[in-house]
């Protein structure tokens, strides 16, 4: 009887470590990340490769055409100017004088061929009254012939002087040119963003070849775009006019509707990055520029096409762009199930066929031992 109790208890003892060993060695489930199949919208998109920039639609690095010492700066840096507003003029009071002498010279030619023509007038009136006068055999013929001489005489005078008006006016308009070298007048309205120099100093135009500073930097404040690069391997699927969402690192809880405007003709080729394709894209909304200041960083997402009311998976959870797993709760299993993909961006995967709504697919696909019909349970579930 002690033999036999011995036995049993022998063998329980192996049971139990026999038990042990299979609970130590055999396979552990996987923890698996789920996310269910649902039915919505999804947005084939591209976006650029580096960080874009905000860039105002009109930018004017301005310096005046000659050199010369700064008579008058009516600005500093942001102001506000429009369209005409003098911005920097240079001593120029010797052009002043030559404008103002072209101007008195031109009313004394007036004058002149004024008193020209009027004697012109006469001496025709007289020509003619010669002219009848000899035909009435009363004066001679030469004194009729010396009259229209005289009178045409003065008619060349007074179209003489009036040339001589002429020339004085262009001679203003020269002066006037050469006055206007010296002022540097807003091409368009905007802001001041820099000025190089102060009242007094002296500036010079850039030689050729040589950079200087511009004298005044004057940004629109008014419009503003988009220029942003994109991979090469994209550019083909973008076109002008498409849709287009704007992201500014400055307004992260906020995103701008745009439109692509342009697309570089060229490839950027910059060593140590991949080439690119620069795109613009303009603002829709013209009461978005109140927000903006050019030099934000800003991020571009093309909508390349768009599908309402669609089957879609995380993009992470397709394994080499054609197989998920399905993650049965009841079996506690997953299964690999091939499916027919469409629009795709880098959050989510239109399912075409091959799942059905609210179906459970493994989001972790990366997991080591992942395989079709392997245990697994929900991660942090397991036991």
């Amino acid at each position: 009887m002690k033999r036999a109790i011995g036995w049993l208890l022998l063998l329980a003892s192996l049971a139990g470590l026999a038990y042990l060993v299979w609970q130590k060695t055999r396979p552990q489930p996987l923890e698996v990340v789920v996310q269910a199949v649902l039915r919505g919208n999804i947005e084939k998109i591209v976006a650029n490769t580096r960080a874009g920039t905000v860039n105002a639609c009109r930018r004017a690095k301005l310096s005046p055409s000659i050199g010369g010492q700064i008579a008058r700066l009516p600005i500093k840096e942001g102001d506000l100017v429009k369209t005409g507003d003098l911005l920097l003029e240079i001593w120029n009071e010797d052009l002043s004088a030559q404008l103002d002498l072209a101007k008195r010279e031109v009313t004394v030619a007036r004058a002149q061929a004024e008193s020209a023509c009027f004697s012109a007038e006469e001496a025709r009136r007289l020509a003619k009254r010669s002219e009848q006068l000899f035909r009435s055999k009363v004066s001679s013929e030469e004194e009729a012939d010396r009259a229209a001489t005289q009178a045409k005489s003065l008619q060349a005078q007074c179209t003489a002087s009036w040339a001589s008006v002429e020339m004085g006016l262009a001679r203003i308009r020269v002066a006037e040119a050469n006055l206007s070298r010296t002022r540097l007048i807003a091409p368009f309205g905007g802001i001041i963003a820099k000025i190089e120099g102060e009242l007094n100093e002296y500036v010079t135009p850039s030689p050729v070849g040589v950079l200087t500073p511009p004298a005044v930097d004057l940004i629109e404040n008014s419009c503003y775009y988009i220029s942003a690069p994109i991979d090469e391997v994209d550019a083909a699927e973008v076109a002008v006019g498409m849709t287009c969402r704007i992201r500014l690192d400055a307004f992260r809880d906020k995103h701008f509707q745009g439109r692509v405007r342009r697309i570089s003709p060229f490839v950027l080729d910059i060593e140590k990055q991949a080439r690119t394709v620069e795109i613009e894209a303009a603002f829709v909304e013209e009461a978005d520029f109140r927000e903006l200041l050019a030099g934000y960083s800003a991020d571009v997402e093309v909508v390349i096409s768009s599908r309402k009311d669609t089957l879609t998976i995380p993009s992470e959870a397709l394994v080499d762009g054609k197989r998920v797993y399905i993650f049965d709760i009841t079996a506690q299993k997953i299964s690999a199930r091939e499916v027919k993909v469409g629009l795709a961006n880098w959050a989510l995967t239109e399912v075409l066929s091959g799942l059905e709504e609210n179906q459970l697919v493994v989001v972790n696909v990366d997991l080591p031992g992942i395989k079709d019909g392997a245990s697994a349970v929900l991660a942090g579930e397991k036991q």
